[in-house]
């Protein structure tokens, strides 16, 4: 089949697959590889360093995933939905069933489909060795804004990213422009600071690493700069004036979840957690550090009827549960309780 004449019929069964967009980028090095390495040697990266930097030399060519890479399929899912009102802020992505669960048998679809013209193919869900977002870049569906992420004309911030790394030559998209011009207001928005300069991002002062990928103690010096602030942020993602076009996402299984108020979950074991939050991105951040990122919360806007649950976690066996606990009930009474002492 004509390369040109394949490439229409493969976004076309993207489509119908579900993506809402698909790009095609060469399977070559990634020019952003250099200042990878060196954010990681810099320790921006915090807990992530360790599993980043394996394989790190590899996330820059997907021809180290599949040695016969010709081309990157790059897809895009959109994910965008109003917050629901609660307490507790999670980030959008979270708010339903966990994208990792979703998008795979997508993949799977069109690696059919693409193995029945004579491909071969390695997918990708932000789960390999691959620098997505550059490869997405390349592939025309958006461009790195000022705070990291991704931002695409017709969706905004708020986009999955999937790959099919494949070894069928296809004519590559032209690589997105930026139009970020002067706008900044994702770096105003960040509540610690962590976009240090446009285009750069210390990752041990977001909230999302720390609500997410941090595994100890939330630093008591950024506790009460996380808010209410439950799993993630997207504050830096949504003041993007790109999100204007946003639309709702198709998908119904990234429609939000519900969960009881935060008092009640800190009466939960692991069991109940395990049973509510299965198949869904907070599952991942496991019992404990689920209540210490309620204990944090409400302790910045929580109230006295929240005291006796946050004792209860204040007695807790785990140190990790306990310490935040008291940390927030100090907050809420006012006897700023650092570490369990009162000072």
């Amino acid at each position: 089949m004509n390369p040109a004449t394949l490439t229409m019929e493969l976004k076309a069964e993207a489509a119908r697959l579900g993506f809402d967009l698909c790009g095609i980028a060469p399977a070559a090095a990634v020019a952003d590889a250099d200042y990878f390495q060196r954010w990681l040697a810099a320790g921006q990266a915090g807990d992530m360093t360790p599993w980043l930097a394996k394989n790190s030399p590899d996330r820059a060519n997907p021809a180290a995933l599949l040695a016969d890479a010709r081309s990157v399929i790059v897809l895009g899912l959109n994910y965008h939905q109003p917050p629901p009102p609660r307490r507790g802020r999670i980030a959008r992505y979270a708010l339903g069933r966990d994208y990792h669960d979703l998008i795979p048998p997508k993949l799977d679809a069109l690696d059919r489909w693409l193995q029945q013209r004579g491909g071969t193919q390695r997918r990708a869900v932000d789960t390999s060795a691959l620098m997505e977002k550059p490869l997405a870049v390349s592939a025309g569906l958006g461009w790195l804004g000022k705070n990291t992420m991704l931002v695409q004309r017709q969706f905004g911030a708020w986009i999955f990213l999937a790959e099919l790394i494949t070894s069928l030559a296809l004519p590559p998209d032209p690589p997105a422009a930026g139009h970020c011009g002067h706008c900044a207001r994702c770096l105003g928005a960040c509540p610690t600071g962590a976009i240090t300069a446009p285009y750069r991002l210390d990752a041990r002062r977001c909230i999302a690493y720390l609500t997410i990928e941090h595994q100890g103690a939330i630093p008591p010096a950024w506790r009460k700069k996380i808010g209410d602030h439950l799993f993630g942020c997207d504050d830096c993602l949504a003041v993007c004036p790109w999100n204007r076009w946003a639309r709702p996402t198709r998908e119904a299984a990234l429609t939000a979840q519900p969960y009881p108020d935060l008092r009640e979950m800190l009466y939960w074991d692991d069991a109940q957690f395990r049973a509510h939050f299965r198949g869904t991105p907070i599952f991942r951040l496991k019992h404990r550090r689920w209540l210490r990122n309620i204990s944090v919360v409400l302790g910045n806007i929580g109230v006295s009827d929240d005291l006796p649950a946050l004792r209860h976690a204040a007695a807790d066996r785990d140190p990790l549960i306990a310490e935040h606990a008291a940390w927030a009930i100090g907050q809420i009474t006012g006897s700023r309780l650092t570490n369990g002492n009162q000072t």
